[in-house]
């Protein structure tokens, strides 16, 4: 392993994925969104700034091929996990708006792990392709947008509690002036779920074609030897 500072944000963004899960057993909510929401970020940033310097210095290894994918991963999955049981925490049932799609990325990325594993060092012809790049982004950006539903969300909840449902109802309508920016929450905490949801609708349905490409070009790979 070479030590260089590539190599360094490479290894602080996989520590970073449980870091975010962590957050939420030491920390109460909103508090524990806002941490979650900035140490999700900045590690994302270190997914594309680890790359452009390792080119730029011509430090590129193979430790961080082998490993830069693995933090994507282990960040997304992780992160996934948390929106998923925050999305639910409070309800009966799932919300499928968010399961679905998050199902999806998945699956998809158990699928190509295992297809890479069994594959071996024919799997170094499965080339990461700038569409699976896009996805990662799209991924990353979804799940920051829905952390920050959270932040809304919780402000949201403080400011009505106690407050009895006809000021509410005047206040939404605007008949009264919105003193505490009950209907300023509301509207972004609406907005932030429903461009996020969008977001991971968008990453899902690019998850699933990069996992169907890589099957695809891994068939030649999977073919019986003929005897």
């Amino acid at each position: 392993m070479q030590c260089n500072i590539p190599n360094i944000l490479t290894i602080l963004r996989l520590i970073a994925a449980p870091g975010v899960a962590i957050l939420f057993l030491y920390f109460q909510r909103p508090v524990a969104d806002w941490f979650a929401l900035v140490l999700f970020i900045t590690a994302a940033l270190t997914d594309f700034l680890d790359g452009y310097l390792a080119r730029l210095w011509k430090q590129e290894s193979k430790f961080g091929a082998m490993l830069d994918p693995i933090a994507d991963k282990a960040m997304v999955i992780i992160a996934l996990v948390i929106i998923v049981g925050l999305s639910t925490a409070d309800k009966l049932v799932m919300d499928a708006w968010i399961l679905l799609p998050a199902t999806v990325i998945l699956f998809r990325e158990v699928f190509v792990s295992g297809l890479r594993e069994f594959l071996g060092t024919s799997a170094e012809r499965l080339t990461v392709t700038n569409l699976a790049k896009y996805k990662t982004t799209v991924q990353m950006i979804a799940i920051a947008v829905l952390f920050a539903k959270g932040v809304f969300e919780h402000h949201y909840l403080n400011l009505i509690q106690g407050m009895n449902a006809e000021i509410y109802s005047r206040v939404m309508s605007g008949t009264i002036e919105d003193v505490n920016g009950v209907a300023s929450y509301a509207m972004w905490m609406d907005g932030t779920w429903t461009v996020g949801v969008a977001l991971l609708w968008v990453a899902a349905a690019l998850t699933a074609l990069t996992g169907w490409d890589y099957f695809v070009k891994s068939l030649p790979f999977l073919r019986e030897s003929k005897t």
